[in-house]
């Protein structure tokens, strides 16, 4: 039997949830990537994104158990109604091969068109069970990937705290951007994003909004109210106002992580060049190592074909994990 979840899921529902998740972590992935917390399952479950809903589905046994899940987040924005985003579609190991991951996905597919989508995209590890169910859906990999990996000690220990040119110097905060870097960190963020969102090698579908700093703030904030924390390191032109000029974020989807995920790391166009990018990374993990010392690791996405990011990672050692890519249907 299909249901969806409750808005916001009970308790129970919820530990269902992250015990198919989890089973299936621990079956698909590297022993090296450690599994989401409960916390990080509920939060993501019972908060809502910024810019979409959410609707979460479940299979059920007749134990009770969920066989399998689905969460499909469709976008609300009025460039992005026509798209969405698969979040997860996720078999208990146990229960696969049994049709079960096609019912959900009959069920993600009616909501699609229902809400007027056209197309449909999803991140997946390459070379698993998730990808050849895709591919026989009509799923195409539009943007090949990795994850890469840094030790955190490792590098604070290896390369030494970074120099700005004249007229530059750092910032950081945690949580949303405070008053005085505010308008600029809001013009840097959307500097990448006010044509439809594109990456090197391929375009998605979804557009993003102009500047905004309450809309900056509001997805930081939808992080802390999940139970994560954002970090952010900025550097500041001193000769425009202390203006942003780079910037780069990581998340704790759980304080008590050990691996920390990369957000954006941003360099304003007219400042590209001068070595921003790979200072202010530095930087911040030397603030992440002062202020979260449990976490040993960070984890980021960077696509094959972009090489001043996979540049910039190299020279602060960071080391292919797993090879996956952005997948996309159209409906």
């Amino acid at each position: 039997m299909l249901i969806t979840l409750g808005s916001p899921p009970s308790d129970a529902e919820t530990d269902a949830w992250h015990a198919v998740v989890s089973a299936a972590h621990v079956r698909d992935l590297p022993a090296s990537v450690p599994e989401p917390s409960r916390a990080e399952t509920a939060g993501k479950l019972r908060v809502p994104p910024l810019h979409g809903r959410n609707v979460h589905l479940a299979t059920l046994a007749p134990d009770g158990s969920y066989e399998g899940v689905a969460s499909l987040l469709l976008f609300t924005e009025q460039d992005s109604r026509h798209t969405a985003f698969l979040d997860a579609l996720v078999v208990r190991p146990d229960a696969r091969r049994h049709g079960v991951g096609a019912a959900l996905w009959a069920a993600v597919r009616a909501e699609l068109l229902a809400h007027g989508r056209t197309s449909v995209s999803t991140v997946l590890e390459l070379g698993g069970a998730g990808e050849a169910f895709v591919d026989s859906l009509g799923f195409t990999n539009v943007l090949p990937l990795g994850w890469y990996v840094l030790r955190v000690q490792q590098a604070v220990d290896e390369i030494p705290p970074p120099a700005l040119p004249d007229g530059f110097r750092f910032t950081d905060w945690s949580g949303a951007v405070p008053d005085g870097p505010a308008e600029s960190f809001a013009r840097a963020h959307a500097a990448v994003r006010e044509a439809p969102t594109t990456v090197p090698g391929g375009q998605l579908d979804q557009r993003r909004p102009g500047p905004d700093v309450a809309r900056v703030r509001a997805a930081a904030r939808v992080m802390e109210r999940r139970g994560g924390v954002v970090l952010t390191a900025a550097v500041l032109d001193t000769t425009d106002g202390d203006a942003v000029v780079a910037y780069t974020e990581v998340v704790l989807c759980d304080p008590a992580d050990t691996r920390a995920v990369q957000y954006d790391t941003v360099v304003v166009p007219a400042h590209r060049g001068r070595g921003l990018g790979r200072a202010v990374k530095r930087h911040l993990l030397g603030r992440l190592r002062e202020l979260h010392p449990a976490v040993r690791e960070i984890t980021t996405t960077v696509a094959d074909d972009n090489a001043s990011m996979l540049a910039v990672n190299e020279a602060l050692g960071y080391r292919r994990e797993r090879p996956a890519g952005i997948f996309r249907a159209k409906l």
